[in-house]
This record gives C-alpha cells, structure tokens and sequence, in this order.
C-alpha cells in the first residue's frame, strides 16, 4: 500500500512544460525519419533511454507490455536511444529485450535541451498529448500501471 502511493505522489510525471503542440523529428535505426506528428491522435510515451543505464534497461519489459496493449488503439511508446553507440549494436541490444516500439536516436548530453524540455537524467519520460502537447515528464523508471493511471486521468472524455 505505501509503495503504491509512494509511487502515484512521485510519479505523476511532475506536470509540465509546453502548451502548444509540437513536432519533432528522429532517425530510427533504419535510417528513416520518424516525426512526431506521426503520432497525432494518440499519447505519445517519449522515453530516453540508454543500453549502458540499468534503470533504463529495467524499464523496458513495462514499456513493452504498455506499448502492446496500447498501440493498436490510444497510445504508442516511442524509445529515444540517448547514446552514440553504432546503430547495430542498439539494434541488437533491443532485439533481445524484444522491443516491440520503435527506437530512435537522439541527439545532445544529459542537461542539454530535448524538443519536449531539459534532460536531467536517464531514463526520461515526456508524455505527449494526442493533440501534440507536451503536458508531463519524469527522471526516473516509469510502468505500465502509471502511464496508464496518467492517461486514464488526463484524457478527454
């Protein structure tokens, strides 16, 4: 019980940061550009992560399972690789998690500014609205039962 209310007061994902919608734009590990506004209708999990961070790397079975049960209808997990490791070596990292999201990587050091605001540390999580809004962001391990909770909560019904 106090764990599940430490965790409700810490996370939710301290509320934020911009109110008009933005775009940004990735490369994913195939090369491809990957904006944003891709995603428009759906929450948008932005996670910056790393293969070197263990909480990053424990995150990663809650980000899968949130990813599944969401994707097909009202959210997506988009994984920002924060690191200048070759691409296949990410690639592989991520096959065998089996990460079912897709990866992109991402550009600047911790402290440096990211479309959606500051990097303060790994792992990162920016919620973005379906409407492109960047509304919360937490340092620190998220799962599946918070981003759900925070949506459920945030959404317009």
């Amino acid at each position: 019980m106090f764990r599940s209310l430490f965790v409700a007061a810490s996370l939710l994902l301290s509320s934020t940061i911009m109110a008009a919608p933005i775009d940004a734009e990735f490369v994913d590990l195939n090369g491809k550009t990957v904006k944003l506004s891709d995603y428009r209708g759906k929450w948008v999990v932005v996670n910056y992560w790393a293969t070197w961070c263990p909480p990053c790397v424990k995150e990663i079975p809650e980000l899968v399972s949130f990813h599944e049960a969401h994707a097909k209808k009202d959210a997506v997990v988009l994984g920002v690789n924060h690191q200048e490791d070759p691409v296949a070596e990410v690639r592989k990292f991520a096959e065998d998690r089996f990460v079912n999201y897709p990866i992109v990587r991402g550009k600047g050091k911790l402290g440096s500014g990211t479309p959606f605001g500051t990097l303060k540390g790994l792992p990162t999580t920016f919620m973005i609205t379906p409407e492109g809004e960047v509304v919360a962001a937490r340092t620190g391990l998220v799962d599946q039962a918070i981003l759900e909770k925070f949506i459920n909560e945030n959404s317009k019904k």
